[in-house]
């Protein structure tokens, strides 16, 4: 049997935990809600960077690395392939295909925070949909702004913002309703991909409405790359049985 470390926090890595066993682990950042049902070991923590990482594939005899992060995970994914190649460990990667823009979408791409905020400055009522992010912008919000910001976990807005604490997926029925009850005029993304999240862009493009979307990271190349989780846990079915 080869002993698997699958480097997880989203939808797509705990439906591969779920068919782990407990000779395999199951790391998380743990910025996020941590799974108690899984039969395989759960690790909670960072590695100590691409060498840590590298350590702990020789410690624990790792024989397979699985990246099943999120797409702008960069840092946790250039480390993985970057420990791989020191502990001698193949490294496989689930990377979820990107979103791609449809009739009627108007998207407006920005590379990093200076140039999101400098293309959110003609919009007063904008919906943050970044993860913690905006946060620790909260005491920079422009006078003209109101921000409405969705992430995990619940956290004090101001009098110019007000924090969603809320967890996928969601419906297009649910995204429009908060769009009018909050009266958004922009939406700030990232390209995750995946169907969990992308209603907010169906019913931005119904409402003729902008979308700023945050670009893709460039992740490192690593042995076998999947587009699907169903397609990765097929390839593990022989090193997990």
């Amino acid at each position: 049997m080869t002993r698997i470390l699958l480097l997880g926090g989203t939808g797509d890595a705990l439906q591969i935990a779920r068919r782990l066993g407990p000779d395999h682990v199951y790391s998380l950042a743990g910025l996020g809600k941590v799974p108690t049902d899984l039969a395989c070991t759960v690790r909670v923590g960072g590695f100590g960077g691409a060498d840590g990482l590298a350590r702990y594939l020789d410690d624990e005899r790792i024989g397979l690395l699985v990246d099943a992060t999120h797409p702008y995970a960069a840092q946790i994914s250039a480390n993985a392939f970057a420990a791989s190649r020191a502990a001698h460990v193949p490294c496989w990667a689930l990377r979820r295909p990107a979103w791609q823009p449809q009739t009627g979408d108007d998207w407006r791409m920005v590379d990093n925070w200076a140039e999101l905020t400098s293309a959110l400055a003609p919009f007063s009522r904008p919906l943050f949909t970044l993860g913690r992010e905006p946060l620790a912008h909260l005491d920079e919000i422009p006078a003209h702004q109101h921000w409405i910001v969705r992430c995990l976990e619940a956290h004090p807005g101001n009098a110019q913002a007000r924090i969603l604490d809320a967890r996928g997926p969601f419906t297009v029925e649910g995204e429009r309703s908060l769009f009018s009850a909050s009266r958004i005029d922009v939406v700030i993304s990232k390209n995750s991909g995946g169907n969990a999240t992308e209603a907010k862009l169906e019913v931005a493009r119904e409402r003729s409405l902008p979308v700023i979307m945050l670009r893709r990271p460039d992740l490192p190349s690593v042995e076998r790359e999947f587009t699907r989780a169903a397609d990765l846990l097929d390839a593990l079915q022989t090193l997990i049985s």
